[in-house]
């Protein structure tokens, strides 16, 4: 059976190894959109411009270097969370922060100190990740949410350096998927050194697929601090409305013109005892920003007029926030905050088509309840915590959820004690990354 796994290994890795100009070329492609993705392209291939332990700054080749990976935008807001706590318990550790996307590799860079690095993650074969791992020295990997890749387990091993995943989470899709290719994933997972699981739902699809589950902690992102500057801001702006703001939050391809068809169908055609669709803002943050232009001329072209957050100054213009036919354009990154705090109720990007839904965390720290789609797969167990607390709603479709979030807005006390409930949730659902840090210490101590 190790014989079989070495030639299946090998297998693998010559194939990533011949894929590096698709690679390559599907950089370029993304560039075009998103210019982030070909800065220091050369670092997914293990080429790195600045030396990272030298001769000249002993001092910092003695401190404990972490590999701590992020590879998108939400897995990045984890990390800045672990990362401040990991920091209060031990100042001297100097942090390699990797990512995959354009988009968490800019929020990492906020959250660098110094002596610290941030690159692109390796490539998955065994020559880069040598090069990585000889490069950064790192004394630990953790890996945050879902990123296991075979030959960084299995170069990290043959190095000698622990590798966790941490936050772990595993959706049933997931989960069946990596079970197709078992000959690769199983000693991947298997080949951790501990895995600290969100739910316990996740902790059981994770040993599923050979994991050494440790513990059940708890999401970290329940322990992040919502931005009070942006918060502060939200509030004094809506004092200025005349209306309450229903907010479709990152948003995903496609339900952008759902959203549309729903908004344009109660315009025409008005439904009894319901609110009209003037009746409120409607505010639109797209998930992703290079489509920030494509979701503005989807809504000009509806003969909506738009109102981008890009151009505000103080808040909406007053002109456009009169008028009835406006949509305002959430186009700025980094400002999650600042657009739930404007709403009232946000329908949650991702669960109204077969994507697996948004990480809804984040709204109810703020303060502002959920309507969420049928589809929350990659986020279950908090989407079905959140419908227990109160905190959110469950609708079948776009328009339905339009229809709701009209009626609750509208209806005055039970919005109030939607609030409530959501701060509560997250209030009860705090310590993960304490506990998270706990369960690092063995690795760490040295």
């Amino acid at each position: 059976m190790a014989g079989m796994h070495s030639v299946m290994q090998s297998v693998y890795s010559w194939l990533m190894w011949a894929i590096q100009p698709l690679l390559r070329s599907k950089l370029r492609r993304r560039g075009l959109k998103e210019p982030g993705y070909l800065e220091h392209i050369e670092e997914r291939f293990g080429t790195y411009a600045h030396p990272f332990h030298t001769a000249s700054h002993p001092e910092k080749s003695a401190k404990t270097c972490v590999w701590v990976h992020a590879v998108s935008l939400g897995e990045t807001r984890a990390a800045e969370v672990l990362l401040q706590a990991l920091r209060s318990e031990y100042p001297d550790v100097r942090i390699v922060l990797t990512h995959g996307t354009a988009t968490g590799r800019a929020l990492g860079a906020t959250l660098l100190k110094e002596g610290d690095a941030q690159v692109w993650q390796p490539w998955d074969t065994p020559a880069i990740v040598q090069k990585f791992l000889q490069h950064f020295q790192p004394n630990l990997a953790v890996v945050l949410e879902t990123e296991v890749w075979p030959n960084w387990v299995a170069q990290c091993q043959h190095a000698h350096i622990p590798m966790v995943l941490v936050n772990a989470r595993m959706s049933e899709k997931s989960m069946l998927s990596a079970q197709r290719l078992a000959w690769l994933s199983r000693p991947a997972y298997a080949g951790l050194n501990g895995v600290w699981a969100q739910t316990p739902d996740d902790a059981k699809r994770l040993e599923r697929l050979g994991a050494p589950v440790m513990e059940v902690v708890g999401n970290v992102k329940f322990d992040a601090q919502p931005n009070s500057v942006l918060l502060a801001q939200a509030l004094l702006w809506s004092k200025s409305f005349t209306r309450p703001v229903v907010l479709l939050a990152s948003s995903r391809e496609g339900e952008e013109d759902l959203w549309l068809d729903a908004l344009q169908a109660l315009k025409e055609n008005p439904v009894d005892g319901q609110e009209h669709v003037h009746a409120v803002h409607w505010l639109v943050v797209p998930r992703h920003p290079q489509r920030f232009e494509e979701v503005a001329q989807a809504i000009v072209n509806r003969g909506w007029k738009l109102s981008r957050r890009s151009k505000w100054q103080d808040g909406p213009d007053p002109i456009d926030e009169e008028n009835l036919d406006t949509v305002w354009l959430g186009d700025s990154m980094g400002e999650m905050s600042l657009y739930f705090g404007l709403a009232d109720v946000a329908l949650l990007g991702g669960s109204f088509m077969s994507l697996g839904g948004q990480n809804l965390i984040e709204a109810t720290a703020c303060g502002c309840p959920v309507i969420m789609g049928p589809h929350t797969f990659n986020f279950a167990e908090a989407a079905e915590l959140a419908l227990d607390a109160d905190a959110a709603i469950r609708v079948q479709d776009m328009a339905q959820a339009v229809t709701s979030a009209l009626q609750l807005v509208c209806s005055g006390p039970d919005e109030n004690s939607y609030v409530s409930a959501c701060l509560a949730f997250t209030q009860k659902n705090k310590g993960a990354t304490q506990r998270t840090v706990q369960a690092l210490k063995p690795y760490l101590q040295g």
